[in-house]
């Protein structure tokens, strides 16, 4: 493996990040899952494609890219070991043959120029320490007018505000934002542009989604996951007493969430394409 230079990131998803989302992957894809739609409609995988899954986790949007390109070839990479561990035991217990899982730092892995026909990624190129050299790379991996499909966050609406300000409330030093961030704002859709355009994309699109998150079966349980594994990093120096107050404040802004045995929060997404040029 090429010496990684997003150094933070190496070390959270080869650490107890990555081990906390390897032990739940099931829920995070879970969650994940309404968002697969679009990122697939974007990419408009065909049977006899090549593609790479950047930060492809433990693999959930691999198999489906496999899937889809099945007579073609997937190529799923990431920089934890334990999730790329977990990825490829899934896709042989699934009896999935043309997948290959590859650990790297996409920043500057060594792609053989021109391989894939489309490269695509569910919320796994928001942090490159230096974007535009990120997508250069990945640009050059990609075949003549190859296809770019990305998602990444974008700023929620009204109801992901309120439920979130609650908990600002009692962490008032929690900040969402800054977290593993990285060289650009990638919820704002100039700055996206703008990395792309300089990392030599042409043909760039980006259309806003919306769609319904599973956080929990209740509005407790809801709370406890997004304090306790998604939300780990952002609130591990709070003191209990305080925590617990947040959890209970946040799970009475879940419970509006709450029916047919799911907490489902509306996820508000960029949904970003474009062509190698």
């Amino acid at each position: 493996m090429t010496t990684p230079v997003n150094v933070a990131q190496e070390n959270a998803w080869n650490g107890e990040e990555g081990r906390r989302w390897t032990e739940h992957h099931r829920h995070l894809d879970r969650m994940a899952e309404p968002a697969n739609e679009h990122l697939f409609a974007g990419a408009g995988i065909a049977e006899s494609d090549h593609v790479l899954d950047i930060g492809c986790g433990t693999g959930q949007t691999t198999r489906i890219a496999a899937r889809h390109a099945r007579r073609g070839q997937v190529v799923g990479i990431d920089l934890s070991a334990p999730m790329l561990e977990l990825a490829g035991r899934i896709a042989a217990e699934e009896s999935l043959v043309n997948i290959t899982f590859e650990r790297g730092d996409a920043q500057v892995h060594p792609f053989p120029s021109g391989r894939f026909d489309v490269a695509i990624s569910r919320a796994g190129v928001m942090f490159f320490d230096d974007p535009v050299a990120a997508f250069a790379n990945i640009r050059r991996s990609l075949r003549q007018q190859g296809r770019l499909a990305f998602l990444c966050h974008r700023h929620g609406g009204d109801q992901m505000a309120r439920v979130f300000a609650t908990l600002t409330t009692h962490l008032p030093s929690l900040d969402l934002t800054g977290h593993r961030h990285g060289g650009a704002d990638f919820t704002d859709a100039g700055q996206i542009r703008q990395v792309l355009d300089h990392a030599g994309f042409t043909g760039i699109a980006t259309r806003p989604v919306e769609y319904l998150t599973v956080l929990g079966n209740d509005a407790m349980a809801a709370a406890g996951f997004l304090l306790d594994v998604q939300l780990a990093g952002f609130v591990s120096d709070a003191e209990v007493t305080t925590l617990t107050r947040a959890r209970e404040a946040l799970a009475s802004a879940l419970r509006p969430f709450e029916r047919d045995a799911a907490v489902r929060l509306p996820a508000s997404a960029w949904l970003v394409t474009a062509r190698s040029g």
